[in-house]
C-alpha cells in the first residue's frame, strides 16, 4: 500500500465505564467518517485514570483479554472494515493485572495484545502498584493495512522498545497514552514537560524512519490535568497532526509509505547501527 490513513482520539474520561465505551465507539466510528483506516483509542480508554492513588478495590474494573470489550469492538471493526487498537484493564490471574492494547484486525479477528513493558511510579502515577511488567516482548502485527507496533504510554520514553518495534517492519509506531499536569507544577514545568513528551517521540520517528502516532486523554481527575495534544509525527520528525489541549478531538491522517521508503534510502540508520559495538545495553548502568 502506499499510504495509509490512521485515526488519532482523545477525550475526557468518566466514572462509569459503560458511558467511556459508548464513547470510544462513538469517535472510532467519527474518525472512520473522515476516512481512518487504523484507530488509536486512548490508554485504558474504558475507566479513568485510577492510578492516582492505590486502592485495592479499583482492580474491580479489570476484564479478560479476550473477553466482552474485545468482542464488541471487533464486532465494530468488522463493520466498519478498519482496525481499531484498544487498550484496556487487563485481568490475567487473581492479583495478577496488565495494562493491555488488544489489536483488532478489520475483519474482526482478534490479531493478540501488548502488555505495557515499563511501568511508572511517580507521585500521581502509581502504576506498579496495579500493573505487572509485560512479558510478551515487543510484538508487530500484520493488519489489513499495514504492519504496525503498539506501545503503551511510559514506553514512550525508551528508543529500546521503539526500535526493537521497527527492527520487525513496523511503519506506524501508536502509543495510547495517559499523561498530563500536576496542579503544582505546570506553572514551572508544564510546558518543558510536554516539550520533552513530544520531542522524544518525534526522536523515535527519525531515529527509525516510521511514523509516531499518540493518542492521549483530556480533562481533570483528581489533582491531574490530561495535556491531550495527540499527534502524529512523519519520519522527519515533524508534527503533521495535533490535536487541542482540552478539546474532544478525532483527527484522520495520511501516512505516505513512499515517504518512508525514501528517507530510509536517504539516511540508513539500520544500515549503519554498529550491533557488534552495543554489548553494553543490556547493562543496567556501566561503572
Amino acid at each position: 500500500m502506499k499510504s495509509i490513513t490512521i485515526g488519532i482520539t482523545q477525550f475526557a474520561a468518566e466514572e462509569s465505564p459503560q458511558r467511556n465505551l459508548e464513547n470510544a465507539e462513538r469517535l472510532v466510528r467519527a474518525a472512520v467518517a473522515k476516512g481512518a483506516e487504523i484507530i488509536c483509542l486512548q490508554e485504558m480508554c474504558s475507566t479513568l485514570y485510577f492510578c492516582r492513588s492505590e486502592n485495592p478495590e479499583l482492580f474491580r474494573y479489570a476484564e479478560e483479554i479476550p473477553g466482552g470489550t474485545t468482542e464488541r469492538f471487533a464486532a465494530l471493526a468488522k463493520e466498519l472494515g478498519v482496525v481499531i487498537i484498544l487498550p484496556l484493564f487487563e485481568r490475567r490471574a487473581p492479583g495478577l493485572f496488565h495494562n493491555t492494547v488488544a489489536i483488532l484486525d478489520a475483519d474482526g479477528r482478534y490479531l493478540g495484545k501488548y502488555r505495557k513493558m515499563h511501568i511508572p511510579e511517580d507521585p500521581g502515577f502509581h502504576e506498579k502498584f496495579y500493573f505487572t511488567p509485560g512479558d510478551l516482548g515487543y510484538p508487530v502485527w500484520d493488519t489489513a493495512f499495514g504492519r504496525i507496533g503498539v506501545l503503551i504510554c511510559w514506553d514512550q520514553w525508551y528508543p529500546e522498545a521503539a526500535r526493537l518495534a521497527a527492527m520487525q517492519g513496523a511503519k506506524i509506531l501508536f502509543y495510547p497514552t495517559a499523561i498530563g499536569w500536576l496542579a503544582e507544577e505546570k506553572q514551572a514545568l508544564g510546558t518543558a514537560q510536554h516539550n520533552a513528551w513530544e520531542t522524544v517521540q518525534k526522536g523515535h520517528a527519525v531515529a527509525n524512519g516510521c511514523y509516531v502516532a499518540a493518542s492521549n486523554r483530556i480533562g481533570w481527575e483528581g489533582n491531574t490535568e490530561f495535556w491531550g495534544q495527540s499527534f502524529v509525527a512523519n519520519p522527519y520528525g515533524e508534527i503533521i497532526a495535533r490535536t487541542s489541549e482540552s478539546k474532544e478531538a478525532v483527527e484522520a491522517v495520511v501516512c505516505d509509505l513512499d515517504q518512508l521508503e525514501e528517507f530510509r534510502n536517504i539516511w540508513p540508520f539500520f544500515r549503519d547501527r554498529r550491533i557488534d559495538s552495543y554489548d553494553a545495553i543490556l547493562r543496567r548502568w556501566i561503572d
